[in-house]
């Protein structure tokens, strides 16, 4: 409401000789209390004297009317100084405190926008992660297909060199045994051969 009330224009316009006014405004009030002092001073002092004298009840009345209005001026001007002061602080202190509201709603906006900020950076993060992960797990699941893969090709290549060699043990076998037969026909064709050398001899 204070922050609504001081931008008034007449108070933007009035903000340029503020501090003007107020130090015009504060030396004549401190002129019109020490007026007032010594005022009240002078026809105190005139009272005292009159007292003394006895003059006549005129001029002692008269004396006690200037003595009442230079009374009455010194606490008028002393009230309005002081008076002065404390509005000129409260002034200060409303625009101050208006101000502190603006910058303090300010800083509440700026700290909403970036705890929305930060959540959704935060939830972007987490998808990221996620998405990260998923590709991992992907790269991963393809890898292991892959060694799948090989270790299946692998196991396919071993398998032929295994009957390869299965064949050619087999083979070499049979070899070995024909040889054998053969090697035992001839050991028998020998010894009937050495048979018939003995008897035609």
């Amino acid at each position: 409401r204070w922050q609504k009330i001081f931008m008034i224009p007449l108070w933007s316009k009035m903000a340029v000789f503020w501090n003007k006014m107020f130090l015009t405004i504060i030396v004549l009030l401190i002129i019109l209390f020490l007026d007032a002092i010594r005022e009240v001073r002078k026809y105190s002092s005139v009272q005292v004297t009159e007292k003394a004298a006895n003059v006549n009840a005129n001029a002692f009345d008269h004396i006690q009317m200037k003595l009442f209005r230079s009374q009455r001026n010194l606490y008028l001007s002393g009230f309005s100084l002081f008076l002065w002061l404390v509005l000129r602080r409260t002034v200060t202190l409303l625009t101050q405190l208006a101000k502190g509201m603006t910058s303090h709603a300010a800083l509440e906006m700026q700290v909403n926008d970036a705890t929305e900020a930060a959540r959704k950076y935060m939830a972007e993060n987490e998808k990221l992660q996620e998405a990260l992960s998923e590709k991992e797990t992907g790269k991963k699941k393809e890898s292991t297909e892959a060694t799948d893969e090989k270790l299946k090709k692998e196991v396919e290549r071993l398998k032929a060199e295994l009957q390869k060699t299965s064949d050619a043990f087999n083979k070499a076998n049979n070899e070995v045994t024909a040889v054998k037969k053969q090697s035992e026909g001839l050991k028998r064709e020998y010894d009937r051969l050495m048979k018939e050398y003995e008897l035609l001899q």
